[in-house]
């Protein structure tokens, strides 16, 4: 049969298989050619691979319109599994990357970008000036960034998932500045990369710049809740602000 005539991959399909690939890359990292079921991530793994046969059982239809035996798709499926199980998988050399350490994937946004935001708040508006005024922001600003997934929160396979968006700039709009007695953020809207829209997997994407005394980070995602407690504080931006940051690992 004619490729050109094929419809597009199953979008489930697509996102299945480069999670496998991203996972495996982790594995990789940090284990070598060993086997993943039986390394760090290998809960991960047959999670993952229960979850494949999912997707391909789901799409045996789409399979066999592309006049592929369904029998000889799944086979084959099976010698790509087995051929990643014992480590003749390779990774493209401009793929590589340290994943053994990585704890999380988020945008990380320009210390220019930021201060030049809050400094025309500050001007403009009487209530950020006077919650700006006596804050150490300084310090924060230097690792101003939008968590997108966290290994602890979200699980391994959720941070790998935004691996082929590494390196990648990202537009993000700040549409308010939200905080309490011990917490400020920047509220925000991820744009896409190709005509792909980002998203985060916390509920409330945002930017931190402040934390009082004692206070994590980490909190920072109970401003919303805070805010219907009126225990917080929201100065929208309108319009908001477009600042363009860039996907990675830390």
């Amino acid at each position: 049969m004619d490729g050109s005539r094929w419809n597009p991959l199953p979008d489930p399909v697509k996102a299945i298989l480069e999670e496998g690939r991203n996972l495996y890359k982790l594995h990789t990292n940090r284990h070598g050619r060993s086997e993943p079921s039986k390394g760090t991530y290998a809960r991960e793994w047959a999670q993952w691979e229960k979850r494949l046969r999912e997707i391909i059982f789901a799409n045996a239809e789409y399979l066999n319109s592309i006049q592929v035996p369904f029998d000889f798709a799944v086979k084959d499926v099976q010698e790509q599994l087995k051929k990643v199980a014992k480590g003749e998988y390779t990774i493209p050399s401009t793929e590589k990357r340290k994943f053994g350490n990585i704890t999380f994937a988020a945008i990380s946004l320009p210390i220019v970008g930021i201060k030049s935001l809050l400094n025309e708040l500050a001007e403009k508006i009487p209530g950020a000036r006077d919650f700006l005024k006596d804050k150490d922001v300084e310090s924060k600003l230097n690792r101003a960034h939008i968590t997108l997934a966290h290994k602890r929160a979200h699980g391994v396979t959720a941070v790998a998932s935004y691996g082929v968006f590494a390196q990648q700039n990202v537009p993000v709009d700040l549409t308010a500045l939200v905080f309490s007695d011990k917490l400020a953020a920047f509220e925000a809207k991820l744009g896409a990369i190709n005509d792909e829209k980002i998203s985060s997997k916390n509920q409330w994407p945002h930017v931190t710049i402040w934390t009082g005394e004692g206070t994590s980070a980490k909190e920072a995602n109970m401003l919303p809740q805070l805010l219907l407690e009126g225990k917080a504080i929201r100065i929208e931006i309108d319009p908001p602000v477009t600042i363009s940051g860039t996907l990675d690992f830390y």
